[in-house]
Order: structure tokens, then sequence, then C-alpha cells
């Protein structure tokens, strides 16, 4: 009988040391200056390109982890540096995953090298799915795609919301409605090759956290993309969109397939954060004195201490599970992808916010990165798929009725 253990082999230590080093010495140090500038980090980027951490090889050889752990373990210690950073790295990835998620090899070959670029000149790519009237309803998506016969190509027309390197991305991934009377079931992605005419992002949106994300609105004026960009492949879609039409089972959808491959990942993300947070507060509370002895002696910050690292750690038990089953084709038969990341996001919500308080004043400051830790946390439970979201999914999946 094979031993069980919860030890990460070598190769997975020294993963996460080479990527915890460039955080630390890469990452953390220009968070604060990017940031501010609420601009791409460019040079940050190209110099994770140049060490191998940006790029298909990298994903690649994390994928490759039978355990599944390798790529959650990277993205924790990644966006312990710092988060906006850090999905400046990792924001291609979800186009990345829609390609691999409902593409061809051929396709994959094509487009995932466009995605990233070279280390000399490094590119971006978007996935473009969410809209301003369907965001958690992904049945309610308005972006049209026609197939225009005598040409070979698509037609895109639409609006996408909150897009990551939307606009400025080489690569774009669009999900759109093939045959509306299908629901959800009657979508496609689509790859948008670079310097489509017709896509165009006005102007990049201002957040809260992530400010080194460069996130935007992307708009689709009829949109024209040869036959190939359509993931899968034409007799594929049609295959399916007959399936639906007689009614049968459906197997998924695309931007849900997407997510189902990333929400582990983005817990991971979220665990990052939350452990930046404790870390740097359990430091704080060790050295800050008051009424004659370091705060960490008393109970009430020894406690909120304590439930931060539970918190922390029992997420990451989460995150770990849903990888492993994710990796190995285990079906989340109890929402168990969706858990890790409701989890993961909601304790980086908690304990950023604690870690203020335990900071007092201080913790109100921008001298210390833990209000910057706080914006960021946040979106974790908006972004793919809001804590009720991820409720709905998890309670429909262990009742097995459609909780509306």
């Amino acid at each position: 009988m094979a031993e069980f253990s919860l030890d990460l082999n070598e190769e997975q230590r020294d993963l996460r040391d080479w990527v915890h080093g460039f955080a630390a010495e890469v990452v953390r140090p220009a968070a604060a200056e990017w940031d501010e500038r609420e601009e791409t980090p460019w040079p940050v980027i190209q110099e994770a390109a140049k060490v191998g951490l940006y790029g298909f090889e990298f994903l690649a050889t994390c994928w490759a982890d039978p355990t599944g752990l390798s790529l959650p373990i990277a993205s924790e210690e990644l966006f312990w540096g710092d988060a906006g950073i850090g999905l400046g790295i990792f924001g291609t990835s979800l186009a990345v995953a829609a390609i691999y998620g409902a593409g061809t090899p051929d396709q994959l070959v094509e487009w995932v090298p466009q995605c990233f670029g070279d280390a000399d000149s490094p590119a971006v790519a978007a996935f473009c799915t969410t809209e301003p009237e369907a965001g958690s309803d992904v049945g309610a998506m308005r972006t049209r795609a026609v197939y225009d016969e005598a040409s070979d190509e698509w037609v895109l027309r639409g609006q996408k919301a909150y897009a990551t390197n939307g606009g400025i991305a080489g690569v774009h991934v669009v999900t759109a409605s093939v045959d509306p009377t299908l629901g959800s079931r009657g979508q496609a992605a689509f790859v948008v090759p670079p310097g489509t005419a017709g896509l165009s992002a006005t102007r990049k949106l201002r957040k809260l956290g992530l400010r080194a994300s460069h996130t935007a609105d992307v708009f689709l004026d009829d949109v024209r993309v040869p036959g190939r960009c359509l993931l899968g492949g034409k007799e594929a879609l049609d295959e399916r969109l007959a399936r639906a039409r007689s009614g049968q089972k459906a197997s998924g959808q695309a931007a849900m397939r997407t997510f189902e491959l990333s929400r582990p990942t983005v817990g991971a993300q979220a665990l990052g954060v939350a452990r930046a947070a404790y870390e740097y507060a359990l430091d704080y509370a060790k050295d800050r004195v008051q009424f004659g002895r370091p705060i960490i002696e008393n109970q009430a910050v020894a406690f909120a201490l304590a439930d931060m690292k539970m918190e922390i750690d029992a997420a990451r038990l989460l995150v770990w599970r849903a990888s492993w089953m994710g990796r190995n084709n285990r079906p989340f038969t109890a929402g168990e992808g969706s858990m890790s990341k409701l989890k993961a996001g909601e304790v980086a919500v908690s304990v950023t916010e604690k870690a203020v308080q335990l900071l007092g004043g201080a913790g109100f400051l921008r001298d210390h990165p833990v209000e910057r830790w706080y914006r960021d946390a946040k979106i974790y439970t908006i972004f793919e798929g809001t804590s009720e979201i991820q409720r709905l999914v998890i309670s429909r999946a262990i009742s097995g009725v459609h909780v509306r």
C-alpha cells in the first residue's frame, strides 16, 4: 500500500524556493511603485520571462506534476510577493487555460506561444467572457458570433467587461453565443489574433486593488477571424450544438470549463496574499511594544494570529485537494474546486483585515504593505465567480437540486 504523505517532494520544494526568491528579490521591492503608478509592470514581466517564470514551458512543467500541486505552490509564492504584479505575470494563463481546455493540439501549438511572446519582447493574453449584463449569469451573454461560410470567417460583435489585459494583449480569447436559443450551451470560444481589426479597448479601468494588473472593457465591432480561430473546430461545435438541440445532457461550456481549471489556482493566489499579511502582522506583533511588553503577549493579539494561521492552512488543504483532483481527472462531485476558491478568497479578506487591525493606525498607512494587501484581497471574493456563486455551485453539487 502506498504511503500517505503531505510532504512536498524535492522538485516541488525547489520550485517553491525558486519562485519565493523571485518574489522576495524582484516582485516585492517593486510592488508599491507599480501599485501607485497603476501601470502594467513590463520590466518585471520581462525579468520573469528571462528567468523562465513567464512562458508556456513553465506552465507545462507545472502541469506535468502528477500531484497537481506545482502550479498552486508557484502561485502562492508569487502572489506572496504582490498580487498586482503576480496577476500581471500570471494573468495570461487564463487565456492559455481556455485554449488548452477547448482547443485542438494544432491550435495549442499555434496560439499559446503568441500569448507569451519571448524574453526580449514579452506579450500578454486576455480571456474575455464577462459582460456588463452577464457576469455571474454566463447564460445571458450577448456577444454574438456569426459564421460567414463564403469566406470561412467568424464575425464577432459585442462588449466584454473587466478583461484582464484587455486591449493590451496580443491574443484575446473571446467567448460568444453562436446560438442564443440554447443559452450557455450555444456558446463557443474564439481566438482573436494580434492586430485584428475591430477589437478595441477605450480605457484602463481604475481599481481598488491589483492596480499593477491591467483591466479594461473590450469592444468587438464586426471583428472577423479565420475559421481556424474557433477553439475546438467547427465540426466539434456543430456536433455539440446538435446534441444540445436534441436535448442531450451537456458536458459543459467554454467559459465554465476554463473557470473549473483555474479556480484552485486562483485560490492559491489568495493564499499568497493572506500569508503575506499574516507573516507581516506576526513580525509586527513581536516587535511592537505597548504597556511595557510586545503586543504578541496579549491573548487578544496572539489568538487572532492563531486564527489567521489556522484559516490559511485549512484553505491551503482545500486548494491542494482540488488541484490534485483536477490534475487526476477526479470529478468535483461536491464542488471541490469552488470550495477551494471560496474558502481561500474569504480567508484572504479576513486575514488582511485582521492584519490592518493588529497594526492599528500604522496599518492604515501606506508606509506598511498591509493596506495594499487588504485592497488586493477583496477581488478574490468577486472575480472568477463571486462567493455567492461558489456557494450556489457547491449547494447544487451536494444536493442534486437546482438551487436558485
